[in-house]
């Protein structure tokens, strides 16, 4: 999270997007940044499952990072494109890449905002996510701030959301099935493979690749690591 927070000052500062593909050394659950979990997850019920917390700085509903490959997209923000229009230009990205990798999805034409509430991030889509046979596939929230923008989330490459009540403290329903790489394409699929589809939808449409050198990225991210590694941040509500 403090890499995706440093990459979004980098935007502002240099006027130059980022797109970061990664996944997470242990299960993870990641809260959204607005969410309320003091009543419905435990630090201590966490550890006894073998599951780490983080708090995002995107908004959206508690989701599992397991079994997932996760992205970031950071870039300047300019006022005269409205949030709806910069998801749906990013969303295209997405959609390119996944395509590359033989999964053609669409945009969920319906579905309410998922605020902040009992559910689970892949309960169901909302509109504009990217859904495949109707099903959310790729769960994704925008946060904006001072010229930049940071659009982040995970694209499920096996489903293992319907852990997520047993993680709970208190009762949660369990979450519908989602979508998955594994089950559109009928095969195992790595995060390998994920990235490399992405990357080649960013080269087509950039004109080329340039990596971004990871001292720079750490050095980035150096200023936000205290905020996101600190408890009071994850479980401030």
């Amino acid at each position: 999270m403090a890499v995706d927070a440093g990459l979004m000052s980098r935007a502002r500062e240099t006027g130059e997007a980022t797109f970061r593909v990664y996944g997470w050394t242990r299960p993870t659950l990641s809260f959204g940044r607005n969410e309320s979990v003091r009543t419905r997850f435990s630090p201590a019920h966490l550890a006894q499952h073998g599951v780490d917390a983080v708090r995002r700085p995107t908004g959206g509903r508690v989701l599992l990072h397991e079994g997932d490959v996760t992205y970031s997209i950071t870039a300047p923000a300019s006022d005269a494109e409205s949030v709806r229009s910069a998801f749906a230009r990013l969303n295209a990205l997405l959609m390119a890449g996944l395509a590359g990798l033989g999964v053609v999805v669409g945009e969920a034409s319906r579905g309410r905002a998922l605020r902040p509430g009992r559910d689970a991030c892949f309960a169901e889509p909302s509109a504009g996510e990217l859904v495949f046979d109707g099903r959310k596939l790729v769960a994704s929230a925008q946060q904006r701030d001072a010229g930049a923008l940071l659009q982040h989330g995970s694209i499920l490459v096996a489903d293992r959301q319907s852990r997520i009540p047993a993680l709970a403290v208190a009762p949660m329903a369990d979450p519908a099935p989602a979508a998955t790489l594994e089950l559109a394409l009928g095969r195992p699929v790595t995060r390998d493979e994920v990235r490399e589809a992405l990357r080649a939808a960013v080269a087509s449409e950039r004109g080329g690749v340039e990596e971004l050198d990871s001292a720079e990225a750490r050095d980035y991210a150096a200023p936000f690591r205290s905020r996101f590694s600190d408890p009071e941040w994850t479980w401030r509500r």
